[in-house]
């Protein structure tokens, strides 16, 4: 995964806001994903058809955060969710 990949979110994936904390569902799988606030924002952006880079950059402006370890986060994060299923690289 790229700083320059968008994500899709198949169509079998719910997320529901559960406190202060969003729960991630495969309704295939049954796979659960729990996010803090922060991996929520990540999720959210990312949602909204926005590139990895294009995440970061407003993420800089929301939070006190390095770019180099936000951009590490978000690599991360995504991974993740690209390896349980819970998205898709866009084409």
């Amino acid at each position: 995964m790229e700083l320059t990949d968008k994500v899709a979110i198949p169509v079998q994936v719910m997320a529901r806001t559960v406190g202060d904390e969003t729960v991630i569902l495969d309704l295939a799988s049954g796979t659960y994903f729990g996010l803090d606030p922060v991996g929520a924002r990540i999720w959210q952006l990312l949602g909204e058809g926005r590139t990895l880079a294009e995440t970061c950059a407003t993420m800089l402006e929301e939070y006190d955060v390095e770019s180099e370890q936000l951009e590490k986060d978000v690599l991360r994060l995504g991974g993740e969710l690209l390896e349980r299923g819970l998205v898709m690289l866009a084409t």
